[in-house]
């Protein structure tokens, strides 16, 4: 896609990878529309990126349906149309199992999962609607390729995001949409203090580990690599139509790990004569 002269809205977009990637597609020409929860870093992110381009500010909560069709009429009004939407917005939590509040939970569901929902199902009958096509990135992390102890909630979102942009490629592309999905290690954010707004304030990425643990979890966020680098990656993968988004080449080994587990299990199901009997399951229909 080229970018320029389209119009991007982008959730979270007032710091860190949001304003990354809202700041990477400014200076390649798009119009932007800012979305944050937070009112005064919102207006400070705009007039940083008002040098480069026309730029709008909208308050959005993404957990919030209504708040989300409210900010897509404001791109409208601002705007005229939309062709990119960047599900960006994001928080962390994490605990033991028996331990994370039900509350928070479905605080990180509305915010990591269902904001994604309601940015795609909102927003696609307004980029159908012009027919120049589009495009969404949504903002998933390498969390939803791999686990670790004590972050099941956030893992269990961003694996959710991976899985739902998977099914949504051809569903997509059918109508001139491409759509990416971004899965980032570490980046130098604030994701780790975002626990302090849920309901509860008490489920951290580092809950349920030792004091050693979550200060080395901090200094590892603080020293990842910046908002702008993953913002400037994430415009060239659009450019060429990339679906996984990728950041750091160390991680690979990770998910090689995960498969090499999916794979020695899947040799032992092939491997007992009971499945082996089975007929052959259908094709999944394409």
């Amino acid at each position: 896609m080229d970018v320029s002269g389209k119009v991007a809205f982008v959730t979270g977009g007032a710091s860190g990878i949001g304003f990354g990637i809202a700041g990477a597609l400014a200076a390649r020409g798009a119009k932007i529309m800012l979305a944050d929860i937070d009112a005064a870093q919102l207006e400070k992110a705009a007039a940083r990126l008002s040098a480069t381009t026309d730029v709008g500010t909208v308050i959005c909560d993404v957990g919030d349906e209504q708040a989300v069709r409210a900010a897509a009429a404001a791109t409208i009004e601002k705007f005229g149309k939309v062709h990119i939407v960047v599900n960006n917005a994001g928080v962390g939590a994490g605990g033991r199992a028996g331990e994370v509040a039900i509350e928070d939970w479905r605080w990180i569901v509305d915010i990591n999962l269902m904001g994604v929902v309601y940015g795609v199902e909102i927003f696609t009958p307004l980029i159908k609607s012009h027919g120049e096509g589009g495009y969404f990135i949504n903002t998933a992390s390498m969390a939803g390729h791999v686990s670790s102890p004590a972050m099941a909630p956030y893992h269990a979102t961003k694996f959710a995001v991976v899985g739902y942009s998977e099914a949504l490629k051809d569903d997509l592309i059918q109508d001139g949409i491409g759509i990416s999905v971004l899965c980032p290690a570490w980046v130098r954010t604030h994701i780790y203090k975002s626990h302090l707004s849920s309901p509860t304030g008490k489920s951290g990425l580092g809950v349920a580990r030792d004091e050693s643990t979550l200060s080395a979890m901090q200094q590892v966020v603080e020293n990842g690599i910046t908002p702008e680098l993953v913002g400037e990656w994430t415009a060239d993968c659009v450019e060429v139509d990339r679906f996984y988004i990728f950041t750091h080449p160390s991680m690979l080994q990770y998910i090689d790990d995960r498969h090499s587990e999916i794979r020695a299990d899947y040799a032992a199901c092939a491997a007992d004569e009971r499945l082996a009997a089975e007929p052959d399951a259908l094709p999944i229909p394409t």
